[in-house]
């Protein structure tokens, strides 16, 4: 019988490790928040820089770079049209030898006619195209023209089909062929069913598609990336030379009809693949001169970089790494740097499948499971929860305050008071019929006080432009997130709502607030964001109400009759009047109104300072790095409060 052993693996990294640590992924994720950033930043940021130091985006990004570079330095493009007017003075100066020998009226009208010439090259070839060749040598070298031209571009059109072109039959077979394949498509383009057509077709003229596609669409994709590189190679080039390339070209592809077929092809193709760039343009330099088809392949080469740069940039709204084509990748930068993008998907797709990342209007999101981990980060940042800790943050006996009444009542979540111990066994016991007895979460009862405590909390966070200039911007989103989670943790039965402003204020989420971004316009409307606040607090009235307010900036605006908000700097009268007229709203509910002021404006020190006095309510100057520390302690402070149930 067989025997095997088992143990630990020694050859090399585990193969069956993840590619990725996701959970890493995640708090680099929540790091660049935390910093400020935002999260749309984040994510394209964790995948542009690959996770834990691996290859990302941009690394691939790079390299695609450098490849086009070298691309764009491989010769001229006006190759076909410079080699076309080598071999054409090569064939004009031969003929001129062989006239030079004779005697006679014939060839001196011959000598005349290739004294008459034009400049043009194209004109120059199609002026000869009926001329009676005095030399075999000169003959050969004009012919060689349109041969190597038509083989070219055959050949880049089709794979590396070229041969048997001079013979006319051929020639005739292959207008039948691009005769046939514009049928096909035209039939494709109008939605018809082409299944038994294209075998056909494939039956018929397989032979001129050593590829072997095997549909429709896939002989499309071939056939179009193709003739898009043609049509950026005239796009490319001065109108003079674009005029002299498509003469020659004309005249190479004249015979059976190929040159009508080939540009009802180009038409054709346009249509059904209209996003390949066809009209793009290209400034390929360098000393040598390519011809058609090196020109043509630089081009192809040049824009399936283009493309690829497009797809590694992410940049388009609601982009996934789905979107970028694997196989080009590895067609273009190689097999390792697949790997790359296929790992990065892998990460991508783990993070969704996990629960940390969702998808929203935008684009990605970091879902509830991800901001509870971003949450805790933060708090661990601004305070620390040690467990004994005492003091002013001893959170220990938070919501079991007031005195027992003898009675008692089912637990439900969020309740802090302590388990009656007796009521809960006796309802296992009475539940099981007997000993031994073992409880489920229905068996266990609190015991009752007078009063528990729970906390309406309003947290306003200042989202002006001068948050962002000053570096605040971090901090600020840190604090709130902190709060979120110790309020969602730790004092589920409290309320908090986050409220932003700038010109305008709103309520904000634990996920709208990690993904908000300064919006860049002037105002600092805290008299919107106390009315907010003020609803807030009223649709909690058993609670006791608290209001946190964070802001580096006095009052430079404030909401009319209309909805409409007034901003003006220096503050006006009448802003400075609605924004206390917001606090004394407040003020008379008993709401405790504490500010926390960033910076050393004195416009905004003398009005906090009022505002302190009238509302009695404390004001808190802390360096940014603190502010965090700053507004927990005083919530929990502030939350000290107790209301009687």
């Amino acid at each position: 019988m067989n025997r095997y052993r088992y143990g630990a693996w020694r050859g090399g990294p585990d193969p069956l490790a993840p590619p990725y640590d996701v959970r890493a992924a995640v708090d680099q994720v929540g790091s660049e928040v935390l910093a400020g950033g935002s999260l749309r930043d984040a994510l394209r940021n964790l995948l542009r820089r690959g996770p834990d130091g691996g290859r990302g985006l941009d690394d691939l990004a790079a390299r695609a770079r450098r490849m086009r570079r070298e691309a764009m330095r491989r010769g001229n493009l006006d190759g076909a049209v410079t080699r076309a007017q080598a071999l054409l003075d090569q064939a004009v100066a031969a003929e001129r030898d062989e006239l030079a020998g004779r005697t006679g009226d014939a060839a001196r009208f011959a000598e005349a006619r290739l004294d008459s010439l034009p400049r043009s090259t194209a004109r120059a070839v199609e002026e000869l195209s009926d001329y009676d060749w005095a030399s075999d040598e000169a003959r050969g070298l004009y012919q060689r023209i349109l041969d190597g031209l038509r083989d070219e571009v055959v050949e880049q059109r089709f794979a590396g089909l070229r041969e048997g072109l001079a013979d006319p039959a051929a020639q005739r077979r292959m207008a039948e062929m691009l005769h046939d394949l514009n049928d096909l498509l035209d039939r494709h383009a109008r939605g018809e069913d082409t299944t038994d057509a294209f075998a056909e077709f494939m039956r018929r003229h397989g032979d001129f598609f050593p590829e072997r596609p095997g549909t429709v669409d896939e002989l499309i994709d071939a056939l179009a990336r193709r003739a898009a590189a043609g049509e950026r190679l005239m796009r490319s080039l001065s109108a003079q030379q674009q005029e002299e390339l498509a003469r020659l070209m004309a005249q190479a592809l004249g015979g059976a009809g190929l040159a009508d077929e080939m540009a009802r092809l180009t038409a054709n193709l346009r249509t059904l693949r209209p996003d390949l760039g066809w009209d793009r343009r290209a400034q390929v330099r360098g000393r040598e001169g390519l011809g058609y088809g090196e020109a043509a392949g630089a081009l192809a080469e040049i824009g399936d970089l283009d493309d690829l740069l497009d797809q590694l940039g992410q940049e388009h709204p609601g982009a996934t790494l789905d979107d970028v084509d694997v196989e080009a990748v590895e067609r273009i930068l190689g097999r390792d740097a697949a790997g790359d993008v296929r790992r990065l998907q892998e990460l991508e797709r783990e993070l969704r499948r996990q629960g940390w990342l969702g998808r929203g209007a935008d684009g990605l999101t970091l879902s509830p499971k991800a901001l509870r981990r971003l949450g805790g980060t933060a708090l661990r940042r601004v305070f620390s929860l040690e467990r004994g800790r005492r003091g002013q943050h001893d959170i220990r006996d938070a919501g079991a305050a007031g005195e027992i009444t003898g009675a008692s009542r089912h637990w439900v979540y969020g309740d802090d008071q302590p388990i009656d111990v007796v009521r809960t066994v006796s309802n296992g016991v009475r539940r099981s019929g007997g000993l031994p007895v073992q409880l489920t979460v229905d068996d266990f009862e609190v015991v009752e006080t007078e009063r528990r405590s729970s906390a309406a909390v309003a947290l306003c966070v200042d989202l002006s432009y001068s948050m962002v200039a000053e570096d605040r911007w971090g901090p600020m989103k840190q604090t709130a997130l902190a709060l979120s989670h110790l309020v969602a943790t730790r004092f589920p039965q409290d309320a908090l709502q986050i409220i932003g402003f700038g010109r305008y204020a709103m309520p904000l989420s634990a996920q709208e607030l990690a993904a908000v971004e300064p919006d860049y316009v002037q105002g600092t409307n805290l008299q919107h964001a106390l009315r907010l606040a003020g609803r807030h607090l009223r649709k909690h009235s058993e609670s006791e109400p608290v209001v946190l307010v964070v802001t580096d900036g006095e009052p430079t605006a404030h909401l009319e009759d209309d909805g409409e908000a007034v901003f003006f700097w220096p503050p006006l009268a009448e802003t400075v009047r609605a924004t206390v007229a917001e606090v004394d709203q407040l003020t008379r509910y008993g709401a405790t109104l504490n500010l926390f002021m960033l910076g050393e404006d004195e416009g905004l020190r003398r009005f906090v300072d009022a505002v302190a006095r009238r509302c009695g309510g404390r004001v808190f100057t802390p360096d940014t790095g603190d502010l965090g520390r700053y507004v927990v302690s005083d919530y929990i402070r502030a939350r000290r409060g107790r209301v009687a149930h």
